[in-house]
């Protein structure tokens, strides 16, 4: 047998970053080296060289980075340093050591006019800070490193981190009535979906693949934020007694947000299947399996 293919991790602790050392832990073909915010500041570009150096990795995943919309906009010079100067410092370093790097992105990139949803190809036009650092994120990787993966993803929900699924139970707990917005749509996706996917790719990297260059994938079926609201407490119920007991659809004028939000969050997926045979995996399937998951792990 090979070696094992070993994979670091950047912002290992968050939603995506857990999931893939998670998944990758449990299978002989990765090594893993798994490096959170507080080991690995990619904001310092001495100090990643200094990872890679020591762990000569064959691939790095970055996952850090800030990934509040919300946030972006309350510290737009943040947003910047941490999702586009962090991934340029993460693109030199691996660039000088010949490590290809897969750098996560966002639905976030496009503006959500395109009704039908969107492709790769389709041109970006962020509405806030959050996706404007993002998409700077990306052009300094495809600028800087030729052997790079750049994934966009929608919606991610996790048992871990901030994410809107665990908001929406905290909510469940403490209020009857809730609301959730019926007139913006995406596709909900799970991170241990999104690391599978991440996997998948750097397993046909190392077999020969040479399919560089930026992918789109995320759950299959559109629904709205109401929709996949409705679906979290279905699912959760069967672990817990919660006290919401109904969820309201409203507008997204009606409801505030510091970021404005694309009305349309869909990612076409057809790329990532054409080039890896990687097929969408329905996010309530998903959702019921992350839900259980969650309710073998939590405290009540």
């Amino acid at each position: 047998m090979s070696d094992p293919v070993k994979i670091l991790i950047t912002g290992a602790d968050g939603q995506s970053g857990s999931a893939i050392v998670r998944l990758a832990e449990a299978d002989a073909f990765f090594s893993v080296v798994a490096l959170s915010r507080k080991l690995l500041d990619v904001t310092q570009p001495a100090k990643i060289v200094e990872a890679l150096d020591k762990h000569l990795p064959d691939y790095v995943i970055n996952c850090a980075g800030l990934n509040s919309a919300d946030r972006a906009e309350r510290d737009p010079q943040r947003a910047m340093l941490l999702n586009a100067e962090a991934a340029r410092n993460l693109a030199v370093a691996c660039g000088d050591l010949s490590i290809p790097l897969i750098q996560l992105s966002t639905d976030y990139v496009f503006d959500g006019h395109y009704a039908s949803g969107y492709t790769e190809e389709d041109d970006t036009r962020p509405l806030g800070a959050y996706g404007e650092s993002k998409l700077s994120g990306e052009e300094y990787v495809r600028q800087l490193l030729p052997q790079h993966i750049i994934l966009r993803t929608s919606w991610l929900f996790s048992d871990r981190g901030d994410n809107f699924m665990l908001r929406l139970l905290s909510e469940a707990r403490e209020h009857a009535l809730m609301y959730a917005v019926d007139d913006r749509r995406g596709c909900p996706t799970s991170s241990f979906d999104l690391a599978r996917v991440i996997l998948a790719i750097i397993k046909q990297l190392s077999c020969g693949a040479e399919a560089w260059g930026t992918y789109h994938y995320c759950g299959a079926e559109v629904t709205t934020r109401y929709g996949f609201s409705e679906a979290v407490i279905a699912a959760a119920r069967q672990y817990e007694d919660l006290k919401v007991d109904s969820i309201q659809p409203v507008a997204s004028k009606d409801y505030v947000t510091e970021a404005q939000r694309p009305a349309t969050s869909v990612l076409k997926c057809g790329k990532v299947l054409n080039a890896f045979g990687i097929r969408q995996r329905p996010w309530r399937l998903e959702l019921q399996r992350l839900i259980r998951d969650y309710y073998g792990q939590v405290r009540l």
